[in-house]
Formats: structure tokens, C-alpha cells, sequence
């Protein structure tokens, strides 16, 4: 699974980032991950071997792209012309991008871009009820090829039926999973059913990609090792897709 990461760091914005991975990490090796800076990976997308071949190959599927910051951050609005541009040229290749400010979409928007790049998936991530009600009616409304909506670390049953009502034909696949780490919050089984029977109702993807480190379910509580929380979750049997999904990975 191919990673982009062309720059690294992020502020904390919402509920869902309280227990943030990437700050998790960082603070192992005395990293401040609230300062964003660019990478040496920067142009990865158009690096080559000593063949003259490009290092990232379609054959390697999608590129999870800024899955250590936010792809909108507002500090890395000077180097978003120049990722867009490479994310042009390498047409071959396709896209994922996860971000939570939607709003910010349109600021070093190509020129070009019209109703959007068919190699790239925007995916929305909405924690909660609140962030979901301030994000989707902003996200759903960009023009956006490929849009995906993620609820991670769910952290409360959400209900999105008025977004799959109205945008049901727009919108590929809803995904949602759990929070890792020794302080993650619980996640309910509960939450992930009754948004599998949202989507199942208006004809969307759905996926449980993962359960967290702590799951609920029938009033029974689980701890559930880091390697196994995806497998876990894909056992419950909730996944469905009437199309073509690229699910989310567990990160």
C-alpha cells in the first residue's frame, strides 16, 4: 500500500483528534507534530529508480496521500500548487486523500481542476454528530469526483440519513472504525449497524474497516490487540458494497 506524505504535522481541530496517532507517534521520538513541515518524500509521486522508472507504479495501488497532516492544512497551503500539479501528472496514479476541513478545499484549487480529477478520492472524516452536521454539508456540495465519507474514531452513533437521501448517487462508499491506542475511546457495535443500515437503505458502500482498541458490543466490552482490530471488525459481517469501494486503511 503506497503512502504520500508530503508534509508532516497538524493542529488539533476537533473531537477525533484528541487521541491523534501521528502525535502519538512523534511524541515517542520528542516530536512536536503541531508544527507542519515538508518532507524529503515531497516529490514522490515523480521520483524515479536509476531505470529512469518511476518508483510508484499503478500496479501498486492507490496512493494514501497526507495521512501524517491534513492535505488542506493551512500551513502547507505554499506547497499544495506543487502537489496538485504532481497529482496531475501522474494521471496513472490513483489518489486518496482523508481531511477534515472541507472548507478549506478550494484554496490552491488548479486552475484546471474543474468538477475535479478522476485519479483523485477526497474522503471526509466525521467523528461525531456535530462534525458531521458542520462538515458533509460543505464537503458533499465541492466538485469532487470521488467522494468518500469516513466516521473515525466514531465516537457516537450518527445519523446521515438526510446526506445519503440527498446525495446518495455522489457519494461511493461510508466507512467506519474505531480509535487505536492505550487511551482510545470505545467503539459500539451499535453505532457501526445502524449506519450499515443507512447505507444499505439508499444503495451506498459500507464498510466497518476496523473496531479500535476498545469495542462494545451486546453489552460485552473488548480489548482488542492492534493486529487484530480489522480483521475483527471485516468478521462482524457488515460490509457491503453494491460498487466499487476502495475501503480506508487501518493506520
Amino acid at each position: 500500500m503506497p503512502m504520500w506524505n508530503p508534509w508532516h504535522g497538524c493542529t488539533k481541530i476537533s473531537p477525533g483528534c484528541a487521541h491523534c496517532y501521528v502525535y502519538r507517534r512523534d511524541s515517542e521520538f520528542g516530536k512536536d507534530s503541531s508544527v507542519v513541515t515538508k518532507t524529503a518524500n515531497f516529490d514522490l509521486p515523480l521520483k524515479k529508480t536509476r531505470k529512469k522508472e518511476y518508483k510508484l507504479k499503478p500496479e501498486d495501488g492507490t496512493v494514501y496521500t497526507c495521512f501524517t497532516s491534513d492535505f488542506f492544512h493551512k500551513a502547507a497551503d505554499e506547497w499544495r500548487p506543487e502537489a496538485w500539479s504532481m497529482i496531475k501528472e501522474r494521471s496513472d496514479l490513483a489518489f486518496f486523500i482523508v481531511t477534515k476541513r472541507p472548507d478549506r478545499f478550494g484554496i490552491g484549487l488548479p486552475d484546471d481542476w474543474g468538477d475535479g480529477y478522476d485519479n483523485v478520492t477526497v474522503c471526509c472524516t466525521c467523528e461525531n454528530q456535530n462534525m458531521t452536521d458542520k462538515r458533509l454539508p460543505v464537503f458533499l456540495e465541492l466538485p469532487i469526483r470521488h467522494k468518500h465519507i469516513i466516521h473515525e474514531p466514531m465516537l457516537e452513533a450518527i445519523n446521515i440519513e438526510p446526506y445519503l437521501e440527498k446525495y446518495h448517487d455522489i457519494i461511493e462508499c461510508v466507512s467506519v472504525g474505531g480509535e487505536s491506542g492505550d487511551n482510545a475511546r470505545t467503539m459500539d457495535y451499535a453505532w457501526a449497524l445502524s449506519t450499515h443500515i443507512q447505507c444499505v437503505k439508499y444503495g451506498v458502500a459500507f464498510s466497518f474497516h476496523q473496531t479500535g482498541s476498545k469495542f462494545r458490543k451486546g453489552g460485552r466490552y473488548y480489548r482488542i490487540e492492534r493486529k487484530d482490530q480489522e480483521s475483527q471488525a471485516h468478521k462482524v459481517g457488515l460490509d457491503y458494497v453494491p460498487g466499487q469501494c476502495n475501503f480506508y486503511p487501518r493506520v
